[in-house]
């Protein structure tokens, strides 16, 4: 099922048995961290996964079962799969070493996300906020939207993509051409265009636009295309299908 049936599940003190038969949930595991009372993270993956296995197989529990082993033998099939993973509702393939040891934060090298490329949209810069942290002085929250006949409607909020230098200059830009003020929200004239990726996107009626979007993202600056050939709301329905 799609990640925001999961998402409806979470943070509830109560889960109501109508809740629970329209998002199912199902334990998958991928690895095994202790054996025994014994940390057995510098343990090889394969030797691990061994462990794990017998655990599952003794418990015999259904609603938890062991990853899946995707088997491939060359590059061209790997990326046969990976272009797979969309129609599963998943963000790609994680590829890991089977000798690898279980490694804390986000160590390099044994691991690898092999994601599938992002679905994008062009969108026009509505509004803009005030980052947090080192950030707090510059604008770097940004709201974005797209055209449905001669109306702009925000879908997306996203913070990252963009280097120094252009979150610099477009914070200039921001103050000079602020048009309205909402707290500590800038309202700005929709002028420039910025393609933006996202993972997944699915209905939504909490969102003004019908739509909500997966870890939305900037990927770059378009400074070829002027607002109004920005994408349309249509086309981002499109994508649904």
């Amino acid at each position: 099922m799609n990640f925001n049936a999961l998402q409806k599940r979470l943070g509830r003190k109560r889960v109501s048995k109508k809740l629970m038969q329209e998002n199912p949930v199902h334990f998958i595991a991928y690895d095994l961290l202790e054996h025994q009372g014994c940390d057995i993270r510098q343990k090889p993956l394969r030797d691990r996964r061994q462990y794990l296995l017998e655990i599952l197989e003794a418990a015999a529990v259904d609603c938890m079962s062991p990853s899946a082993v995707v088997p491939f033998e060359t590059f061209d099939q790997l990326q046969m799969l990976r272009g797979r993973s969309r129609a599963e509702n998943a963000e790609g393939l994680m590829l890991k070493a089977v000798d690898s040891p279980y490694l804390v934060g986000r160590k390099r090298g044994y691991w690898w996300k092999f994601k599938v490329e992002p679905m994008t949209l062009d969108a026009v810069l509505i509004y803009a906020q005030a980052g947090s942290g080192k950030r707090a002085n510059l604008f770097t929250d940004y709201t974005f939207a797209l055209w449905q006949d001669e109306a702009l409607v925000p879908f997306a909020k996203a913070y990252s993509g963009l280097d120094n230098a252009e979150i610099e200059q477009l914070d200039r830009w921001i103050r000079r051409h602020t048009i309205e003020r909402f707290g500590p929200v800038r309202s700005v004239e929709p002028i420039h265009v910025f393609e933006i990726g996202f993972e997944g996107i699915t209905q939504s009626s909490r969102h003004k636009s019908g739509i909500s979007v997966r870890f939305p993202r900037i990927l770059r600056w378009r400074h070829d295309k002027p607002a109004q050939e920005a994408d349309t709301l249509q086309l981002a329905m499109a994508l649904l299908n």
